[in-house]
């Protein structure tokens, strides 16, 4: 089939953005005079909100809640110095998001970042891509993969469920599009291998953007 409306991931799945979260979190780390990480380590830290990121990081953050606010709050203003460092859309991204707006595709992001950096990166690297709705995390809704978010999303799309497709790269999103009731389909470009989303239950997989394409607009 093809869909009326995708739900996108942004971090793994339209943005390259691994090097400036690692950047960011490696100075918190360094700042505390704790061990840093290599970048490549970073696609298993991220995926599930920065408080997760820092009780991987810090296992001992998990028992230390003023440890991991601490770091929360030295990453924002890290990040907020970094984030369009070295981070920019995935080859072909930016042609397949236009493609689907031709096509009258509803398109919204859904993500784990802050609500403000997810906003800030789609404003600044996808402006002239038109989205119905651009969610990131905050307090209004519980991180992904509880389907909270995504349920809102939806009810402000309309519309037939069967036909709107989430699109992701982890086995969050994997977790999220099902909990949602939306057709899963992970890629394979961005942080987690296509096994681990197979097992979250990915009814598709696409390892380039090309294949993403002609799924998101088989019957166009």
């Amino acid at each position: 089939m093809s869909f009326d409306a995708v739900i996108f991931d942004l971090d793994g799945t339209l943005l390259d953005s691994l090097e400036d979260i690692a950047a960011a979190a490696n100075r918190v780390l360094g700042e505390l005079g704790k061990p840093t990480y290599p970048v490549s380590d970073y696609k298993q830290l991220v995926g599930d909100g920065l408080a997760m990121l820092f009780q991987r990081a810090l296992p001992e953050s998990e028992g230390n809640p003023e440890l991991k606010a601490d770091c929360m709050r030295r990453f924002e203003l890290a990040y907020a110095e970094c984030w369009n460092n070295q981070s920019k859309p995935y080859d072909g991204i930016v042609d397949l998001l236009k493609n689907l707006n031709r096509r009258s595709v509803s398109l919204s992001i859904l993500s784990n970042k802050a609500d403000e950096f997810t906003k800030r990166c789609v404003q600044h690297f996808f402006e002239n891509i038109s989205f119905a709705n651009v969610l990131g995390q905050t307090d209004r809704f519980p991180r992904k993969p509880d389907p909270a978010s995504g349920k809102w999303l939806i009810s402000q799309l309309g519309g037939d469920i069967d036909r709107i497709a989430y699109v992701g790269d982890t086995n969050t999103d994997m977790k999220t599009a099902l909990g949602c009731g939306l057709h899963a389909i992970g890629v394979t470009w961005g942080f987690r291998p296509e096994s681990e989303l197979l097992a979250a239950g990915a009814m598709q997989i696409c390892s380039d953007v090309g294949q993403l394409t002609d799924c998101l607009l088989c019957s166009g």
